[in-house]
């Protein structure tokens, strides 16, 4: 058939029951509307432009992604999307085949029509969902998605888990995205941080579904739905015993939870949310194998969108991979520094890092207040510590790096706060994402991220007791350590 190229906009293309309408976006199987989003829409268009023929993968990612480097992850996530809006393979119909080696085929006969009445989109049904517009993609997930989109559905509760600007909230809507078309009731997103007291959680679930007050068990118990229940961390215990009754109640219900730390609930599968990865210093002598890392590819792409012109040379690539490891891969700290490159340009920027606490008061006007700075996110974690949590967050920040639990105690503890009550504290830093705790040679050690340290820095500087924290560390190393041991806290 002629190129899509070469047809005029009002064209349609039918196959089976399908009508394509170029000029509309859009696909219908008799009077209804398939929901499908644009990327899946941009494949569908290349692969009934070339109906019959075989279609590279990477021609396919070039096509529809022109400016942007994705992993193929990304692709199967979308041709898996227009399958089972199609409901490939059912019936004995098949429209897309993935050759082995080789690519995918649209093989479906397609049939041509250069004229139509126009369709009226006040007369289809609304999309069954209350998911944001996104305004820019999502950059350095799409294996995470893919997995998330292919398990869900199983699984049927899953819950996100890290720290503030790791990219929990806009993971998980990316992931309700691909899914609409697999739930016949929707996807839902509910905002937990709007509220602050548990007795709210019901009644603020029902009017975001829109359901009648003290209905909302039995009416979602034939829903086939995913609720998305967003910034959980301050109602575990509410959120547990709501989700527990859910799942019981309405077997086709799925949710995603997005949280500091996990509910502990029964069912519930965790999936930790990763930095972006930063480069090594190997991959600073190639523009492109560098911007093949994910957090190189947001800081480019957020510099771009401040900074018109910017381009990255290849002098540029030590102080990016600086600016991207300092910040710890996290894409809220990412973006807030990307932000400022009109005023301080690169060289402002990587000398910013050395307090770096300065770039966490940077904010973005059109989040809401928790999200609009890290320092804000870092202040929903930190006052809903206790005092004692408080405490040793701060006096933990003196470690400069990877730190075990021995060197903690000789550090930290006091007459106040006695080694054996010191472990117990530490577990739950590191199930609130302020800590991480990572595994080597039959050694565990806790490590910050460098954004949470600096906070943490901060407040132990407010408190007063900075100095007299600094000489314990400084004694411990001095006299404690063995110098063989030395590099796990310096």
């Amino acid at each position: 058939m002629n190129s899509i190229r070469d047809l005029h906009s009002d064209t349609v293309l039918r196959f089976g029951p399908y009508a394509f309408h170029l000029n509309q976006r859009l696909v219908l199987e008799g009077d209804q509307p398939l929901r499908l989003g644009g990327r899946a829409l941009d494949i569908l268009q290349v692969l009934v432009e070339h109906a019959g023929s075989v279609v590279g993968k990477e021609e396919l990612i070039a096509q529809v992604w022109p400016r942007s480097v994705v992993e193929e992850i990304n692709l199967r996530v979308h041709i898996a999307a227009l399958r089972r809006a199609f409901r490939d393979g059912q019936n004995g119909h098949c429209y897309i085949v993935n050759i082995p080696q080789r690519g995918y085929s649209f093989v479906a006969p397609v049939q041509q029509a250069s004229e139509f009445t126009p369709i009226s989109l006040e007369n289809l049904h609304k999309p069954q969902h209350n998911l944001p517009a996104r305004l820019t993609p999502v950059t350095g997930r799409d294996a995470l998605v893919g997995s998330l989109v292919r398990q869900l559905p199983m699984r049927r509760f899953m819950t996100l888990v890290g720290p503030c600007g790791i990219g929990k909230t806009t993971v998980a809507l990316r992931v309700g995205e691909l899914l609409l078309q697999h739930y016949r009731d929707g996807v839902w997103r509910v905002d937990l941080a709007m509220i602050d007291d548990p007795a709210q959680l019901v009644d603020h679930l029902t009017r975001t579904l829109d359901l009648n007050i003290g209905t909302t068990l039995e009416a979602l118990g034939q829903w086939h739905a995913l609720l998305i229940l967003d910034n959980c961390e301050h109602l575990l215990e509410r959120c547990r015993t709501l989700i527990e009754a859910l799942l019981t109640s309405a077997p086709r219900l799925s949710i995603l939870v997005t949280s500091r730390e996990p509910l502990l609930a029964t069912g519930e599968t965790r999936l930790p949310l990763p930095p972006l990865v930063v480069p090594p210093l190997s991959a600073i002598r190639s523009i492109d194998e560098f911007m093949g890392y994910s957090a190189v590819q947001l800081f480019v792409s957020r510099a771009q969108a401040r900074q018109q012109g910017f381009a990255l040379r290849e002098q540029d690539l030590k102080a990016v991979r600086e600016i991207c490891r300092r910040l710890d891969g996290l894409p809220l700290a990412i973006e807030l520094a990307a932000a400022q490159i009109d005023a301080l340009a690169l060289v402002g920027l990587q000398a910013q890092l050395d307090n770096c606490f300065q770039l966490l008061t940077q904010g973005r006007r059109t989040a809401v207040p928790r999200h609009q700075t890290l320092k804000a996110a870092l202040d929903w974690s930190y006052e809903r510590l206790s005092p004692v949590e408080q405490t040793v967050l701060q006096r933990l920040a003196v470690f400069k790096s990877a730190f075990t639990l021995d060197a903690a105690m000789g550090v930290v503890s006091c007459a106040t706060l006695l080694p054996a009550s010191l472990t117990g504290v530490m577990d739950s830093l590191v199930l609130k994402s302020l800590l991480s705790l990572e595994q080597g040679n039959g050694v565990s050690r806790f490590r910050f991220l460098n954004t949470t340290r600096s906070y943490a820095l901060e407040k132990l500087e407010h408190s007063g007791a900075l100095r007299t924290v600094e000489m314990r560390y400084a004694g411990y190393i001095t006299h404690t350590q063995r110098p063989s041991d030395r590099h796990v806290v310096l």
